[in-house]
């Protein structure tokens, strides 16, 4: 059964989906595959006009999938490296749409989940959804996130964040650029129209060049800067603190450095 769900209406809104419920739609490799080969689709279609990233269940995306994270920790450096190219590049993918994506976010989102929602251009979350950038907490680094998380917050919100593994919430998700607009959970989808709706007066084609430039005037997400937050985490996954890091999340106990 797919883990990512697509589905296009008659206006050419393509609906994206999230279909991992039962593990809080954390990122294994299997739905970055797909996500990439629904990135590939929609980049081919000349009838879609706005994109919907949404998620089933209560949780948007927990981040990393933990039979992943237990692959990692045995892998080599190799196989590391191909699973972040992997990560980065579907997010390279979903960035570079032309058409907008704006991201419905029903649930908390952690680390990977917060990469998506970075890659979208507007997010719309509900008020009790929380958020944060835990991977320092094993040792790692959200490193091929990275680059997408700081374009839409900026350096200076960034650090408010990045790098503390601190859990913020809606509001403060808002405050930092992450996310547009904060809602209840009863008008997400009232909220996700309002954004959807206006782009149906604009033309297809001018839409698309108008996120291009965009883009361009933003900071650059180029291949040396993916191949470099790829580096960045596999040099990181060979250190001794995410031994401990990661020993400690599975075996549920405190990590050596907490107080």
């Amino acid at each position: 059964m797919s883990v990512v769900g697509f589905e296009e209406d008659a206006r050419g809104v393509a609906r994206v989906t999230l279909r991992r419920a039962e593990k809080r739609n954390a990122m294994s490799g299997e739905m970055i595959v797909e996500l990439s080969a629904v990135a590939a689709r929609i980049a081919g279609s000349d009838s879609i006009r706005v994109v919907v990233l949404a998620a089933e269940g209560d949780v948007f995306c927990a981040g990393g999938d933990l039979n992943w994270m237990r692959a990692q920790m045995v892998a080599d450096a190799e196989t590391r490296r191909r699973e972040a190219t992997a990560l980065a590049m579907m997010l390279k993918s979903l960035n570079d749409l032309d058409v907008p994506v704006i991201g419905r976010v029903q649930g908390d989102a952690f680390g990977g989940g917060v990469g998506l929602m970075s890659v979208c251009d507007v997010v719309v979350a509900v008020e009790s959804a929380k958020f944060g950038l835990t991977e320092t907490r094993l040792g790692l680094i959200p490193a091929t996130i990275g680059p997408y998380v700081v374009a839409r917050m900026g350096e200076a919100r960034a650090r408010r964040v990045f790098f503390s593994s601190r859990v913020f919430d809606a509001h403060e998700a808002a405050e930092l650029g992450l996310v547009a607009r904060v809602v209840p959970g009863a008008d997400l989808d009232a909220a996700v129209e309002r954004e959807v709706a206006p782009y149906f007066a604009c033309a297809p084609g001018a839409v698309a060049e108008a996120k291009r430039q965009v883009r361009g005037l933003g900071p650059v997400i180029d291949e040396a800067v993916i191949a470099a937050s790829v580096d960045a985490l596999v040099t990181r996954w060979e250190s001794d603190e995410v031994d401990e890091g990661t020993a400690a999340f599975f075996e549920r106990r405190a990590a050596r450095w907490m107080r």
